[in-house]
């Protein structure tokens, strides 16, 4: 795209915002429509966290580091909060620590910026955590702490105000066929490319693409826990052996497989449940905890109070908390894909469905979104 071009995007969580920004920098006239008062999907039911740190090595990582200097960029320019805050992996088990030191010997080689830290120190990087059995952590100071809410809600005005990029709210899109896109009230605007940004829901306007996607849809659990007294910090997102055995880069650890066949053995609930548990503070002080993965009933309304219980039991094994009172738990869906970062399909040509695929999507969507825009569309969930 070398001319300037109007631009339809459908849908305004994270990858429709992504697309909408890296779009409208280009010069190019954007206009943005969700059928929600505001965006109420997986962008605002998560952790609230970047996580570079996570990603395989390689083209992935490199693009995570991007998306956080974007998100810094808006932290500037839009006045969004943004909590520079890193991360700690906790070791509480021998097999972890074994992990977590092999890691840190590829980590020179593999691109990371992280090293390892006594007992002495993880407490210096936060008093919460929990010591008792501790062998050890790993630091990393690229992740960040995002408000989802309130960015989410906010970038839209940042768009408007600096790039003149429109936004029409409670606008249901019943027709896309290029180039126009059909509202629910008839009326049909025409643009020169369109773009669908909804996520798994975009099987109601192409569904013979979403049947032969691959993709799942996934349930996950979340926890509200706080607030926390005002003098009180979490201080960096806090992990544990759990997120150890779940994340790709600890796949280049030969030493990993030994956590993940004792939780196997020892915790089956929790690869049952397709536990992993985490924990971040928000602006307001609340932490934030989860969460679960259940591709097999994702439309179930009701939470399941046993992952609740375990996600807790976890919790307190890595951190104490002041206030133990949950204020709220939600559930949120988002798509997954095995193989796949992102899903980028052109159902005719002038328009392209654009979904995030890898629960990834506050970390990796303004770095993908940049990519795409330069001509270089990366898909592939595996380094390189």
């Amino acid at each position: 795209m070398t001319k300037i071009q109007k631009i339809g995007i459908i849908g305004a969580g994270i990858v429709g915002l992504s697309h909408a920004w890296s779009a409208a920098k280009r010069g190019h006239s954007v206009t943005v429509f969700e059928r929600s008062s505001k965006a109420y999907g997986a962008s605002i039911r998560n952790f609230g966290m970047v996580w570079p740190i996570g990603l395989p090595h390689g083209k992935l990582y490199q693009t995570g580091l991007e998306s956080r200097e974007l998100w810094l960029e808006l932290q500037k320019n839009a006045g969004i909060w943004i909590n520079p805050c890193g991360s700690l992996h906790l070791a509480h088990e021998k097999d972890e620590w074994e992990v977590l030191q092999e890691f840190a010997s590829l980590a020179p080689t593999l691109g990371y910026k992280c090293n390892l830290l006594n007992k002495n120190d993880i407490i210096k990087k936060s008093k919460s955590t929990n010591t008792t059995n501790l062998y050890g952590a790993l630091w990393s100071p690229t992740e960040l702490c995002i408000d989802s809410p309130n960015a989410i809600n906010t970038i839209p005005l940042w768009l408007e105000q600096t790039y003149n990029v429109k936004f029409f709210f409670d606008s249901t899109i019943t027709n896309v066929k290029h180039p126009e896109i059909q509202l629910s009230t008839g009326e049909k605007v025409p643009f020169d490319q369109i773009f669908i940004c909804t996520g798994h829901d975009f099987k109601t306007l192409f569904p013979i693409v979403y049947q032969a996607s691959e993709i799942k849809q996934c349930k996950l659990q979340m926890i509200k826990i706080g607030p926390q007294p005002k003098e009180w910090l979490l201080g960096p997102h806090i992990a544990g052996g759990l997120t150890i055995r779940h994340y790709k880069n600890f796949q280049a650890c030969r030493s990993q497989i030994k956590v993940k066949e004792r939780y196997a053995s020892k915790s089956p609930k929790f690869d049952k449940f397709g536990i992993h548990v985490m924990a971040s503070q928000n602006q307001s002080g609340d932490v934030i905890t989860g969460d679960s993965h259940d591709y097999d009933h994702p439309n179930d309304p009701f939470n399941n109070e046993e992952i609740d219980n375990l996600i807790i039991q976890e919790l307190k094994k890595l951190v104490t908390l002041p206030n133990n009172e949950i204020k709220n738990r939600w559930n949120g869906i988002y798509a997954k894909h095995q193989d796949l970062i992102q899903f980028i399909n052109n159902p005719e040509n002038g328009v392209t469905i654009v979904n995030s695929t890898s629960g990834l999507g506050m970390t990796m969507s303004f770095g993908l979104a940049e990519a795409y825009w330069r001509g270089d569309i990366i898909t592939k969930n595996q380094e390189g």
